[in-house]
């Protein structure tokens, strides 16, 4: 049986859904409260825990041959986080210390490329250090800390190897992340702002794929940058344009705009209580450097993902079908 934290989140769904249609038994830890729509009608253990609570995590690794670590707070607001560092590090660190004392075989931790060091130039791979120091967001060093924490305790013993995808995009997104809520958006076609930049992209159910595969055969202490595609908004909403036959209205907004508005937008999102979209960290990222391989993860474990054409169809079939 594996034990899967953070199992109603994007990723974690898919990979529930993945490990199930392999014959694999699957325990999902679910917070109190939280809402399990993702899983309904899945065959699977639902226990109840906290990664805050480490008492709460001896129990749900009772019996698992190995443990897949999502769990994990994302935020794109500027400043201190105390929350996002308390969950991502503290969390993860209970997770280590239970997988240790419990004996469990093997834990595949899925951090982030914003953990590892950004790169002006030249293409980011497995060989640019994380960075517990990064400038440009809270998450993007809570992420750091916490995967530097898992590789110390592969050092020490523990069969541990770390994942870093891209931006996640795909289907049974329930949650609605920021990027699927811009392909929902123009699924729509509701009108809909962008700013000139691009990013790489890759499939939910590739990366679900990717950590089954370093659950099988990544190295211990090692860590593999599950990748996808380089594409731009435009790119991604003329797509969805393509793909549902429906024209929208489309604004670009220039950068230097989009940028001085930024200065503002994060406390309209708190004050309003909406998802954010346009702050100073997701620009950063759009004009980053989004070169990015996953040579490493192709060659050792066999990572091989689809084109994003494929990926953004079937992210506006399932958001045009839920809806209905």
């Amino acid at each position: 049986m594996w034990l899967v934290t953070g199992a109603t989140g994007h990723v974690g769904n898919v990979l529930v859904r993945k490990l199930l249609e392999r014959g694999e038994k699957v325990r999902a830890l679910i917070l109190p409260g939280e809402s399990r729509e993702s899983l309904t009608g899945l065959n699977l253990e639902a226990v109840e825990g906290d990664i805050l609570q480490l008492g709460s995590l001896f129990e749900s690794m009772r019996g698992v041959k190995g443990v897949f670590h999502l769990a994990g707070l994302i935020s794109i607001m500027p400043g201190p986080n105390p929350a996002v560092r308390k969950v991502n590090v503290e969390g993860t660190r209970n997770i280590l210390q239970a997988a240790k004392e419990s004996g469990v075989g093997k834990l595949i931790y899925t951090s982030s490329i914003h953990a590892i060091r950004r790169v002006e130039k030249g293409v980011i791979d497995e060989s640019v250090p994380y960075d517990m120091n990064n400038p440009y967001g809270a998450y993007d060093r809570s992420k750091a800390e916490a995967t530097l924490e898992v590789l110390n305790a592969a050092h020490s013993g523990l069969e541990a190897v770390v994942t870093c995808p891209t931006g996640v995009i795909g289907p049974f997104d329930y949650r609605g992340s920021m990027m699927g809520a811009v392909i929902q958006g123009a699924a729509a076609a509701k009108p809909t702002l962008y700013v000139d930049g691009a990013y790489d992209f890759v499939d939910v159910r590739d990366v679900a794929d990717g950590l089954i595969l370093a659950a099988q055969k990544g190295r211990q202490g090692e860590s593999y940058i599950l990748s996808g595609q380089k594409i731009s908004v435009r790119y991604l909403l003329e797509t969805v344009r393509e793909i549902t036959g429906r024209g929208f209205f489309q604004m670009k907004v220039p950068f230097d705009f989009a940028k001085f508005a930024s200065l503002f937008t994060p406390t309209y999102y708190r004050l309003a209580n909406e998802t954010p979209r346009f702050t100073p960290y997701s620009l950063e990222v759009l004009q980053s450097n989004s070169n990015i391989s996953h040579a490493k993860a192709t060659k050792e474990l066999g990572y091989n993902p689809r084109a994003l054409y494929e990926s953004i169809s079937d992210a506006v079939k399932w958001f045009l079908d839920r809806k209905r």
